[in-house]
């Protein structure tokens, strides 16, 4: 079966390959504000106590359940428990891959255009200006819709290629160009004038946030989605690697990785925005990278080739998610529904096209898609708070309810074991049972009373 289906051929490529699914957009634009309004380095310790007691134990249950059975997310819940509904919980994973890469391709196509206007010097001017000149940008129809095929194209042609010869191969192509370029950025953003501000703002403490709930939720939520779990993913490719692997050590490689990137994104953002006169801290999502940044890169010394490699970079991490965000429904097809990997990967690719259609177009181009009536908001915001904000947390709250209390700790622990004992088996087991389930839950509910007000 593994080679029907392929497999990794190195750990060092599973890592990078899992690592690239969970380093993305939100690691560059999402993190670093979130850090900044949240305490600086307060933020930063509640932040990575919920990595590794809260998320870290569910990618590891994640990659347990694939490798025991060797499946796809609905595969591998129907062989665990067959005839019953838990296989639910795997259909959620593999409409989220295709939900989520749907408006994901879209942000990622801009990134393109993007490096693009950054090397011709076309974004200029004031805040005013770069934002006009974005909403102009978006507002196209032909080109967003280009942009958003050409992402979906690359991706396609990854798939094509197998596990090891396109996903594993890609990614330990992009994943070091994007690491040395995050380095790079980091060090020319620390040593421009008025970095020493913006370094104050992102890391002086303020512990009186710690104990705040909110700033626990905002940094569970962040460590959460920021993984990649809860859409099958890790289940996937932990359904590619052997039984020689140490489930344990790769995962906490892939949550060292993942984390070091978001910390280093906010050595880049604010020394740089904080160089930039009138820049405001709380700046986010599209507004800060779109609008915000290339003020900075049109007037800083090097600022082309600074702004470049900035987007270069955030194109890496897009286009790494989009091949995991496609792979898991690519591998639903092929093993659940027994279609060759080229079939599967066409006709996804099209179905996610037509589905990305309103999310390239709800931005200016269409008046329809871009203020929904009676939602308030656009197609591509109400896509990201279904698929990001409640499918994610929904799939990982029923994985640890499954692997702590359905499936158990002692049968996940025999698989876990396989490739080496396990350190701190107990303590997973009761964070896998008690601690993970609970905390997503609270997750769920906060992100639901926010909603409505």
């Amino acid at each position: 079966m593994a080679g029907a289906r392929g497999s990794f051929g190195t750990r060092f490529g599973f890592i990078l390959a899992a690592a690239g699914s969970a380093v993305g957009l939100g690691n560059i634009w999402g993190f670093p504000t979130k850090v900044g309004q949240g305490g600086g380095a307060a933020f930063v310790l509640v932040y990575l106590v919920c990595v590794f007691l809260i998320c870290a134990p569910i990618m590891i249950a994640e990659l347990a359940v694939g490798r025991r059975t060797g499946k796809d997310p609905v595969g591998a819940f129907n062989v665990l428990r067959p005839g019953t509904s838990w296989w639910l919980t795997g259909a959620l994973g593999v409409l989220a891959g295709v939900g989520i890469l749907s408006f994901y391709s879209v942000i990622a196509g801009w990134t393109i255009a993007y490096i693009y206007y950054a090397a011709t010097g076309a974004v200029t001017g004031d805040s005013a200006a770069t934002g006009d000149f974005f909403g102009q940008f978006v507002g196209n129809a032909p080109l967003s819709v280009g942009l958003t095929a050409l992402v979906l194209g690359v991706t396609a042609a990854t798939l094509l290629g197998g596990v090891k010869g396109g996903i594993e191969r890609m990614t330990k192509t992009l994943m070091p160009m994007l690491l040395i370029i995050l380095g790079l950025l980091a060090i020319r953003a620390v040593t421009l004038p008025g970095a020493e501000a913006g370094l104050a703002y992102y890391l002086n403490p303020d512990f009186s946030k710690v104990f705040d709930i909110r700033v626990f939720n905002t940094a569970l939520g962040q460590a959460f989605f920021s993984l990649s779990l809860g859409m099958g993913a890790m289940i996937t490719y932990g359904s590619y690697l052997s039984k020689g692997e140490n489930l344990a050590k790769s995962a906490m490689w892939v949550v060292v990785i993942d984390t070091a990137v978001a910390l280093t994104a906010g050595l880049i953002i604010f020394p740089a925005g904080f160089s930039l006169a009138g820049f405001d801290p709380n700046s986010s999502g599209p507004g800060l990278i779109f609008v915000v940044l290339p003020q900075l890169f049109a007037t800083m010394p090097g600022g082309t080739l600074v702004g470049v490699a900035f987007f270069v970079m955030l194109l890496f991490a897009a286009i790494t998610s989009t091949i995991s965000l496609l792979e898991v429904p690519t591998s639903h097809l092929i093993d659940s529904r027994g279609w060759e990997r080229k079939k599967a990967v066409y006709v996804l690719t099209a179905i996610t096209f037509t589905l990305a259609l309103p999310s390239a177009l709800g931005n200016g181009a269409s008046a329809f898609f871009s203020s929904l009536p009676g939602v308030g908001m656009g197609f591509l915001d109400l896509m990201a708070i279904i698929w990001n904000d409640f499918a994610l947390p929904v799939g990982g709250f029923l994985l640890s309810i499954f692997v702590g209390h359905v499936w158990r700790v002692d049968k996940a622990l025999e698989e876990l074991n396989t490739g080496g004992a396990m350190p701190g088996a107990a303590l997973w087991g009761f964070l896998i049972r008690w601690v993970c389930p609970a905390a997503i839950f609270m997750i769920i509910v906060f992100t639901a009373l926010d909603l409505l007000g």
